[in-house]
C-alpha cells in the first residue's frame, strides 16, 4: 500500500472451455467477487460466444476489492500483480486468454494489463491483442464503450418488431412510446436507455444504489447521466418523483424492464412485484432460477443475458482482430467518393447490428420450432450447446 503496509488481496481466474482459443471474459473488481461467481460467469461466456458466432472459449477473472478503498497507485499495483500472476500461468495473451472490462473495471485497468503483458512477453507485434476495451491510442476500437448497451437496444428492437411475440403479450410492435425502466445507470444501463430513447421509447424510471426516480413523460438520458457525472445523487435530479427506495421504480408498471446492475436482482422475494411485460437482461444473471420460471409462466418475455448483453464481446472480437491485423477497419474500407469517408465506428456498428440480428433470428427459429413451448433462454442455450457439440464431435472428442 502507499503507506508501506502489506495487504493480501484474493483474486480468481477461471477457464471453462478450450473448444476455441483464445478464451474471452471480463475481469471484475468487486467486494462481492467469489470463486463460484467467477466459475458461473466463465461458463456463461462459453455459451455466449458460441451463440453469436464469436470464436472464443469462455473465461473470467475477478478481484475481491472495493475500488473506493484504494488509491490510483494502489489500484495499479493490484492490477499489474494480477496480470503477472495470469502471465506466469500462461493465462494471459492473444492466443490464451484475452480479458476485457467488467463491473468495476475500465479502459484504465485494461491499459495496465496490456502494458504489463507487453513488458513480460517482450513482444511488441501482437501484444495489443492480449486485452480488449483499451483506450483508442493503445489499439482500442471505436464503439466499444457503448457496445453492450447498443447490443441491448438491438436485441429489444428485434423482439419488439416480432408481431407474433408482441401479440402474445398484448403490445403494439415497435419501440415508439414503450415505457422503460432501467436499473443501474452505469455504462450498460445508460447506453441502453439512450439508444431506446432515440428510437422513440420513454425511459420513465431509473434505479440507482442510492434511490430511484420516476417521470411519466420520460427522462432525457443524457441529462441524467450528465447530472450523475457531476457527482450528485440521483435523488437530486430535477423535475421528477423521487424515492429513497432503490427498488421503488423497479416495480413500476412498464413495458420493458432492464436490470443492468448486478446478479440476482429479481428473486423469489420480489418476483411477484414485477409489473413489466418484457425483462431485458442487461446485466449477467439478474434473475434467479425461481424468478425466471415464475415470470416465464406468467407470460413475461425474458430476453436472456446470454444473448442480450453479448454486444461487448462481439465488439471486443473486432478489437482483437484489429490488433492482430494491425490495421484500422475504416482504412480497410477506404473512401466512398459519392458519400463521406467510411469511419471505423460505422463499420463496427453495422457489424454489431448484423451479428446481434442473426443471433436473435437463430433463437427465434428454435423457439418457433418448439411451438413456443420453450423460452428465449432455453432456446438460446440449445443453439449454443448444439454449436459447441458439433465442434467437439468434429474433433473426435464425442462419438
Amino acid at each position: 500500500l502507499d503507506n508501506g503496509d502489506i495487504k493480501v488481496v484474493n483474486a480468481w481466474h477461471c477457464e471453462h472451455s478450450n473448444h476455441k482459443n483464445p478464451l474471452k471474459g471480463g475481469i471484475r473488481f468487486s467486494n462481492l467477487v467469489n470463486e463460484e461467481e467467477v466459475i458461473a460467469l466463465a461458463i456463461l461466456m462459453t455459451f455466449k460466444c458460441a451463440l453469436v458466432d464469436v470464436p472464443f472459449g469462455g473465461g473470467k477473472g475477478g478481484i475481491r476489492i472495493n475500488t473506493e478503498d484504494f488509491s490510483k497507485t494502489e489500484m495499479e499495483r493490484i492490477t499489474r500483480r494480477y496480470s503477472f500472476e495470469l502471465y506466469k500461468r500462461n493465462s494471459l495473451g492473444p492466443n490464451s486468454y484475452v480479458p476485457s472490462t467488467d463491473y468495476g473495471t475500465t479502459s484504465r485497468e485494461m491499459s495496465w494489463i496490456f502494458d504489463t503483458y507487453k513488458t513480460l512477453s517482450n513482444s511488441n507485434v501482437d501484444s495489443a491483442g492480449s486485452v480488449t476495451s483499451k483506450n483508442i491510442s493503445q489499439g482500442g476500437i471505436r464503439g466499444r464503450t457503448e457496445a453492450t448497451g447498443r447490443g441491448v437496444y438491438i436485441g429489444i428492437r428485434e423482439l419488439l418488431n416480432d408481431k407474433k411475440e408482441m401479440k402474445k403479450i398484448g403490445l403494439k410492435p415497435g419501440i415508439k412510446n414503450k415505457k422503460i425502466v432501467v436499473q443501474g445507470f452505469g455504462n450498460v444501463g445508460y447506453h441502453s436507455a439512450l439508444f431506446l430513447e432515440k428510437a422513440g421509447g420513454k425511459v420513465i424510471g431509473i434505479c440507482e444504489h442510492d434511490g430511484s426516480i420516476y417521470n411519466a413523460n420520460g427522462f432525457n438520458s443524457e441529462e441524467v447521466k450528465k447530472h450523475m457525472r457531476s457527482g450528485k445523487s440521483i435523488l437530486e435530479y430535477k423535475d421528477c418523483t423521487k424515492f429513497k427506495d432503490p427498488y421503488h421504480a423497479f416495480y413500476l408498471d412498464c413495458d420493458i424492464l432492464i436490470p443492468a446492475a448486478l446478479e440476482e436482482q429479481i428473486s423469489k422475494k420480489n418476483m411477484k412485484k414485477i409489473n413489466a411485460k418484457i425483462i431485458a437482461e442487461g446485466a449477467n444473471g439478474p434473475l434467479t432460477y425461481e424468478a425466471d420460471q415464475y415470470l416465464s409462466k406468467n407470460s413475461v418475455l425474458i430476453l436472456p443475458d446470454l444473448f442480450l448483453n453479448s454486444g461487448g464481446v462481439i465488439v471486443s472480437y473486432f478489437e482483437w482482430l484489429k490488433n492482430l491485423n494491425h490495421v484500422r477497419f475504416g482504412r480497410i474500407m477506404g473512401k466512398n467518393s459519392t458519400t463521406k469517408d467510411v469511419d471505423e465506428i460505422d463499420f463496427v456498428n453495422m457489424a454489431l447490428d448484423d451479428t446481434m440480428s442473426a443471433a436473435f433470428n437463430s433463437i427465434r427459429t428454435k423457439r418457433q420450432k418448439s411451438q413456443y413451448k420453450i423460452s428465449f433462454r432455453e432456446s438460446a442455450y440449445k443453439v449454443s450447446i448444439e454449436k459447441i457439440a458439433t465442434i467437439y464431435e468434429e474433433m473426435g472428442i464425442f462419438p
